[in-house]
C-alpha cells in the first residue's frame, strides 16, 4: 500500500560525520588514514546482510496490518450494527439502508466510522508511549536489535490470530487484534528505519568515500553529496522492495479470493497468506544481521527511563537543533493529516465497495504497481539531476495537500469528491505515482537532520510524529463525523492540517545547516557522557 507505511521508510542523509569517539569531519581532514578510526560501528555490511534487510521490508509491506485487518474489523462491526434511521434490528447493508450505521458502544451507540477512527486514535496513543519510553534506549547496546524482533513476533501473532474472526459478534476481538497488529506494525517501521543510518554508514562505498574525504582527496561538499546519494540509493531500493512485496502479495491473494469467493473464511485465508509471506521473507534479517551495538547504557540508567531523560535533554537543546525540531513539528502535523486522510478514504472506499477484499486487492494492485515505478523513477530523476532531498519531498507535499482537498469537494457535490468508483481508481493511481515516494523522502529528511549515534532517539521522535501524532486527527474527525453523520465533513480539517504543515517544512527547514548542527550537537553530547 506504499504504506501510510510503506510504512513505510527511507532513512538516510549525511548524518554520520562523527563516530562514537568524537571524530568530527568538521575538523581538518587527515592525510594519514591510519590515525582515523574508520570502523567505529561494527563490521562492513555484506551483500547477504543488505539483501536480508531489503527482504524484511519486502514482507513488511503493510497489506495485512495496515489494510485487510482494518477492512475485516470494519466489516464485522458494520454487520453487528444497525441503521439508526430504521432502528435496532435493521441491517446496515440492506438495499434500502440509509447509509448510516451505528453499533452498541458503552451505554449508547456510536457510528461505525467513529469506532474505526477511535481504534486508530488509541493505537497511535500507545505508539506514542512505546516510542518515547523505549525508542531512545534502542541506541544502547543490542537493545534495538531485540526490540525489532519482539514487535515483529507480536505483529505476526496478531495477524495469525485473525483466523478466528468469522462472526459479527466477535467485532470487539477484531478491534483488539487490529489495534495490536497496527501498533506493532507501526513500531516495526520505526525501529526498522532506525537501523538504516548505522547500516548505511558501514557499506563498502560509504566507508570508501569517507576515507577519501579524510585523506583530503575530496571536498566536504562533494563528500556530503556522494554520501547522501549512496544513502538514497539504499533507501529507495528498500522502498521499492516494499512495493514489490505489495504487488506480489496482492497477486498471491487473487489465487485465493477468486476461486474461494463464496467461502465464509476466504478473507481470513487471505490474511494468513499475507502474514506467512512476511514471516518467510522477514526471518532472514534476524539471522544475517551483523552485531553493531551502540555504546553501553550509562551507569545508573535504566532502559525504561533513559528514553524520557534523553528526549527531555534533546528538547532542552532545541535552540542548538532548530531545523531538526522545525522539521519534527512540521512533520508531526503533516503525518497526522496524511495518515488520517488515508484512514478516512479507506473507510469511504470500504463502504463504496461493500468491504470486498477482492475489489480492494484490485485497487491495491493499481497503487502498488504505480508506487514501484514512481519510487524507482524518482530515484533516477534525483540521481541524474542531483536534486536535493528537500526539493523532491516538496513535490510529494503538493499531492499530500490535494488528496484531502479533493475529498472536501464531496461535501458540496456528488459528481466528484470520492463518491464514484472511478475516483477510487484515480486516487490509488495518483497516490502511487506522486505520494508513494513521500515515505522515502520524509525519512531521508529525518536522517539528514539526525545527530549521528542518536539514531533511535530521534527516529523515536520521528515515529512519534509519523504515527503517534495521529492520535489527534482520528479523534477530531470521529467527533466531526459523529456530530454531522457525514464522513466527508472531516476533509476540510485534514486539508487545513496538511497545508499548514507543508508551509512549515517548505520555509522553516534548512537541511544543509540542520545537518551540520546535528553533527556538532552529537559530538558535544558524546563528550559529556
Amino acid at each position: 500500500m506504499s504504506k501510510l507505511s510503506p510504512v513505510e521508510e527511507q532513512v538516510k542523509g549525511t548524518v554520520d560525520i562523527i563516530d562514537y569517539k568524537g571524530t568530527s569531519l568538521d575538523a581538518e581532514p587527515e592525510n594519514d588514514t591510519s590515525s582515523v578510526e574508520i570502523d567505529t560501528e561494527g563490521p562492513v555490511v555484506t551483500r547477504r546482510e543488505l539483501w536480508s534487510y531489503y527482504l524484511y521490508y519486502n514482507g513488511d509491506n503493510g497489506v495485512g496490518p495496515l489494510g485487510f485487518t482494518m477492512t475485516l474489523f470494519q466489516l464485522l462491526t458494520t454487520t453487528a450494527g444497525y441503521d439508526p434511521v430504521k432502528g435496532p434490528g435493521s441491517s446496515c447493508t440492506a438495499s434500502d439502508a440509509s447509509g448510516q450505521c451505528v453499533v452498541r458502544w458503552a451505554n449508547g451507540t456510536k457510528a461505525v466510522s467513529s469506532v474505526v477512527l477511535i481504534a486508530n486514535g488509541i493505537s497511535f496513543a500507545i505508539m506514542t508511549l512505546i516510542f518515547t519510553t523505549v525508542g531512545s534506549a534502542a541506541d544502547y547496546g543490542s537493545f534495538g536489535r531485540w526490540l525489532l524482533f519482539t514487535v515483529t513476533i507480536i505483529c505476526w501473532s496478531a495477524q495469525y490470530a485473525s483466523m478466528s474472526l468469522t462472526v459479527s459478534s466477535r467485532w470487539p476481538l477484531a478491534m483488539a487484534l487490529f489495534m495490536i497488529g497496527f501498533i506493532t506494525y507501526g513500531a516495526t517501521l520505526v525501529f526498522y528505519a532506525a537501523l538504516f543510518p548505522r547500516l548505511a554508514r558501514n557499506t563498502p562505498h560509504a566507508r570508501d568515500i569517507r576515507q577519501r574525504y579524510l585523506r583530503g582527496e575530496t571536498t566536504r561538499e562533494e563528500y556530503e553529496l556522494e554520501e547522501s546519494l549512496e544513502k538514497n540509493r539504499i533507501s529507495n531500493i528498500s522502498t521499492m522492495h516494499s512495493n514489490i512485496g505489495y504487488v506480489f502479495v496482492l497477486c498471491l491473494n487473487l489465487s485465493v479470493l477468486i476461486p474461494l469467493a463464496g467461502h465464509p473464511k476466504v478473507n481470513n485465508f487471505a490474511l494468513m497468506i499475507i502474514n506467512s509471506y512476511w514471516v518467510l521473507l522477514g526471518i532472514w534479517w534476524f539471522i544475517f544481521q551483523q552485531p553493531r551495538p551502540g555504546p553501553p547504557l550509562p551507569k545508573g540508567e535504566h532502559y525504561l527511563t533513559i528514553g524520557w531523560k534523553q528526549i527531555w535533554h534533546a528538547l532542552k537543546q532545541y535552540k542548538k537543533l532548530p531545523f531538526t525540531f522545525s522539521y519534527l513539528f512540521g512533520f508531526f502535523l503533516l503525518a497526522d493529516g496524511l495518515n488520517t486522510t488515508g484512514a478516512l478514504v479507506s473507510i469511504v472506499q470500504n463502504d463504496k465497495f461493500s468491504f470486498s477484499f477482492l475489489q480492494n486487492t484490485y485497487l491495491g494492485l493499481a497503487q502498488a504497481l504505480t508506487s514501484t515505478a514512481s519510487t524507482l523513477g524518482y530515484w533516477y530523476i534525483q540521481r541524474y539531476f542531483k536534486i536535493s532531498t528537500k526539493r523532491m519531498f516538496v513535490i510529494t507535499n503538493v499531492f499530500t495537500i490535494l488528496i484531502p482537498f479533493w475529498g472536501m469537494l464531496g461535501i458540496w457535490t456528488t459528481k466528484i469528491g470520492f463518491h464514484n468508483v472511478w475516483e477510487f481508481w484515480m486516487y490509488n493511481v495518483v497516490f502511487g505515482l506522486f505520494q508513494a515516494p513521500y515515505y522515502a523522502f520524509s525519512q531521508t529528511m529525518m536522517a539528514e537532520l539526525t545527530p549521528p549515534g542518536f539514531d533511535n532517539m530521534f527516529f523515536g521522535l520521528f515515529g512519534l510524529s509519523n504515527r503517534a501524532s495521529s492520535m489527534i486527527g482520528p479523534n477530531v474527525i470521529q467527533a466531526i463525523i459523529d456530530k454531522s453523520g457525514n464522513n466527508w465533513m472531516g476533509f476540510p480539517f485534514l486539508f487545513a492540517l496538511c497545508f499548514s504543515a507543508s508551509l512549515v517544512i517548505w520555509f522553516a527547514v534548512d537541511v544543509q545547516q540542520g545537518r551540520r548542527d546535528a553533527v556538532a550537537w552529537a559530538e558535544e553530547s558524546r563528550k559529556k557522557q
